[in-house]
């Protein structure tokens, strides 16, 4: 995919945290990055076989969390009860 392609999937995401993030992916071995010499340069990402295998786990990881989402959901409820509540003295025995 070209950057302006992946950016418009991504949606809310700057320009810069898009740059950032695939230097890293490439650099992990995760992207690989093809500069085509055209004018203006074309420039072209695609996951690496690293990157699919990758990929293959955060499916699962997105997977269980939907599975797993309102278990989730009421753990957030029953902490942020918690957090709101004043802190109880402690007595001395």
């Amino acid at each position: 995919m070209r950057f302006n392609e992946l950016r418009r999937l991504l949606g809310d995401i700057t320009q810069k945290m898009l740059t950032q993030t695939l230097k890293t992916l490439e650099r992990d071995g995760l992207v690989s990055r093809t500069v085509y010499p055209t004018v203006p340069p074309r420039v072209e990402y695609a996951l690496t076989e690293l990157g699919i295998d990758v990929g293959k786990l955060t499916d699962a990881v997105g997977e269980w969390a939907v599975v797993h989402a309102p278990e989730i959901i009421a753990a957030r409820g029953l902490y942020d009860q918690r957090a709101s509540q004043p802190p109880v003295p402690m007595t001395m025995t």
